[in-house]
């Protein structure tokens, strides 16, 4: 990951997550984080023990971080952030608890006066095959909230798109005739209806190969009279092993108002 990228994705972590730049140069950044991540990067448990408990005003810090040393001038100072740093990390942890659900809107120019915007639940899947061979398939999945229209590879599209957490001048959202709970069964649905059409030859195989070591259990066992603990032990090991399964992980989800009915 190169220091430019670095810079690249510090700007929308902060723009994405409410804060405001201060000062954005070259190799460095000066931002004021909001409450939330004031809470999550900076360690300052007691103060926010002590603000809450007290009802004062909160005070969230501001923080500079040099993503460049050749480029930032001098007389700059500020925490340097690199990759493997481990503030760095932390904002990477970050990042994916608070990305979980996101709200966004695209950024638009409308020619009229008022341009509506249709709301999308996006949902990103990770769907794990196992058996004794592991296998993990990545779906991003989105559903119009209007009329119900589905549409795969969602992250895909919304990465072409400029995203804001503002809704742009001159524009209004729709609201939702499925509400979201709804639209993420839906999705759920869809997905497991999926998963039924599929043939699943990998399970079969597992199926296969996991009689094969029962038998050779069995022969091992075969001459006692009473079968002692450790056959049970050995017998459900196997079943851990080799017993096919399917999971399905929501990675993470949000709300995306976009100029597009249809996609």
């Amino acid at each position: 990951m190169l220091q430019e990228e670095i810079h690249q994705y510090l700007e929308r972590f902060f723009e994405a997550n409410g804060c405001t730049f201060i000062e954005n140069g070259p190799g460095w950044m000066t931002v004021q984080l909001t409450v939330e991540l004031d809470k999550a990067l900076m360690n300052r448990p007691f103060y926010w023990s002590y603000l809450e408990k007290t009802g004062g005003i909160p005070n969230p810090m501001s923080v500079t971080f040099i993503t460049d040393k050749e480029k930032a001038p001098e007389s700059i100072k500020g925490e340097a952030i690199h990759f493997g740093s481990p503030r760095l990390n932390q904002i990477f942890r970050t990042a994916k608890q608070f990305a979980r659900y996101i709200r966004l809107y695209e950024d638009i120019k409308p020619q009229q006066k008022q341009a509506p915007l249709y709301p999308w639940l996006s949902m990103n899947l990770k769907i794990s095959y196992r058996c004794d061979l592991k296998k993990d398939v990545f779906r991003s999945i989105g559903l119009n909230l209007i009329h119900g229209t589905l549409a795969e590879n969602f992250q895909d599209i919304l990465e072409q798109r400029n995203l804001t957490p503002k809704i742009p001048d001159n524009c209004f959202t729709l609201t939702p005739i499925i509400m979201p709970k709804s639209a993420v069964r839906r999705i759920e649905n869809y997905v497991r209806q999926g998963l039924a059409k599929e043939t699943h030859e990998w399970a079969e195989e597992a199926v296969i190969r996991w009689q094969q070591d029962l038998n050779l259990l069995d022969h091992f066992y075969e001459d006692m009279e009473e079968l002692p603990e450790s056959y049970e032990i050995e017998k459900q090991a196997l079943k851990e092993q080799y017993e096919p399964k399917i999971t399905v992980e929501v990675v993470n989800g949000g709300l995306f108002y976009l100029k597009d009915a249809l996609i």
